[in-house]
């Protein structure tokens, strides 16, 4: 079976993003199937316009730039602009059996729908974030009219796939309420943990020197996106709230990238907080060092109801990592980590939650050993990227 896989943000571990197309096409390979991938040259790689052969994934990178600190005009005419030439490209590739997109942008999707009505071909569309709501509710779109068209292209997206794959219980209730007649063929495959990159171990102590991480402090990492989306302002107010308490023992650290990374900086230089530490993105690899160098991890969002779907990687790999999780989203994620104790919820509208939930498990050791044994027994069990790539490619063959 030969799969036209089309993913604008494709990425393999040397890089740093996410992984997950570049682990389920590895899979689909293994697994005697032919892969083609169309992506972009965004922000995050380091490769040129042209055709790579990826571990025997076939790669055609298409230039087009995007950065999520690009203002909204620039990312829709990314969306576009990607969606457009990868077109030209997707219709010219021959004995294609089955298209899988991946969203976000929704106008991946289009690309897939597109395919099909002109070529007749199957296609199977993975969402990552529901598109285009949650745009909508973070302010990114505002124009009725285009809020009305993407609706429906939405809908006719979900009405021709042959399968739907959503990242989390929520994303699956977000699709089956924009068309009811999904709901027989949309499933669940939730993001992955990655248990032989990320994993508990002795810490490396030149890491922890080069990016200079006071191992003798409670280090409480956000790694990956730095988004509107993610509302990191609410861990900027926690260490306030700390600086006034005279909590000296635990510092914040942020890794990644991001439309706001500049603002968080600005706004700790005006309150002189010294409990808060900045370091650029790394590769898969580099951050799961700095990552286990650490003692708990923030998963951050916006107080809104369509993040309450998400499916964040970052939460997956601190599972791996064996860190309790701290979440701030009341939907999913709270959920998981109290079902499983691995990790704590704290309002996402009261900063000193976080404060007094850190606070909780730094003078619990007992708490925090339990909820790391917990989070990665949970990592192997339900979210190993082995179980859920094997369980993808299960799907795509039974729709042939």
């Amino acid at each position: 079976m030969k799969i036209l896989y089309i993913h604008q943000y494709f990425e393999t571990p040397d890089e740093n993003g996410t992984t997950r197309s570049y682990w389920f096409a590895k899979r689909l390979i293994e697994r005697g199937h032919q892969v083609t991938m169309l992506t972009s040259t965004h922000d995050a790689t380091t490769r040129l316009a042209g055709v790579y052969n990826i571990e025997d994934i076939k790669v055609r990178y298409i230039s087009c730039n995007y950065a999520n600190e690009m203002p909204v005009y620039k990312k829709l005419f990314s969306f576009l602009f990607f969606m457009t030439a990868s077109f030209f490209y997707a219709i010219k590739e021959k004995d294609v059996d089955l298209v899988f997109a991946t969203s976000t942008p929704l106008t991946v999707g289009f690309i897939a729908l597109l395919l099909h009505k002109i070529r007749r071909k199957r296609y199977v569309f993975e969402v990552r974030d529901l598109w285009p709501t949650f745009p909508i509710e973070i302010g990114a779109i505002k124009n009725i009219l285009l809020i009305k068209l993407l609706k429906k292209i939405e809908k006719k997206i979900y009405k021709h796939a042959r399968l739907i794959i959503a990242l989390s219980p929520g994303m699956r209730d977000g699709i089956v309420e924009a068309l009811p007649a999904a709901v027989d063929k949309t499933i669940v495959i939730p993001n992955m943990s990655k248990p032989d990159i990320f994993y508990p171990r002795e810490n490396l102590k030149d890491i922890a020197a080069k990016f200079n991480i006071d191992l003798l402090q409670f280090n409480v990492i956000h790694f990956g996106a730095m988004g509107v989306a993610n509302g990191l302002e609410y861990i900027i107010e926690a260490a306030k709230d700390a600086m006034k308490r005279s909590i000296h023992s635990v510092n914040f650290i942020f890794l990644g990238n991001g439309a706001v990374k500049k603002q968080l900086k600005n706004e700790v230089e005006k309150y002189l907080l010294t409990n808060v530490k900045f370091i650029d993105r790394e590769n898969t690899y580099v951050t799961s060092e700095i990552v286990n160098c650490c003692n708990a991890t923030i998963t951050s969002f916006l107080n809104l109801p369509v993040l309450q779907t998400n499916s964040p990687n970052k939460l997956f790999d601190s599972l791996s990592a064996g860190k309790p999780v701290i979440v701030n989203s009341a939907g999913w994620t709270k959920k998981l980590v109290e079902e499983y104790n691995c990790g704590v919820f704290v309002d996402p509208d009261y900063p000193n939650q976080l404060v007094d939930a850190i606070l909780d498990l730094k003078n619990d050791v007992e708490k925090q050993k339990e909820m790391g044994k917990n989070a990665r027994d949970i990592s192997l069990r339900i979210f190993d990227k082995e179980i859920l790539s094997n369980k993808l490619v299960d799907e795509l063959e039974a729709i042939l």
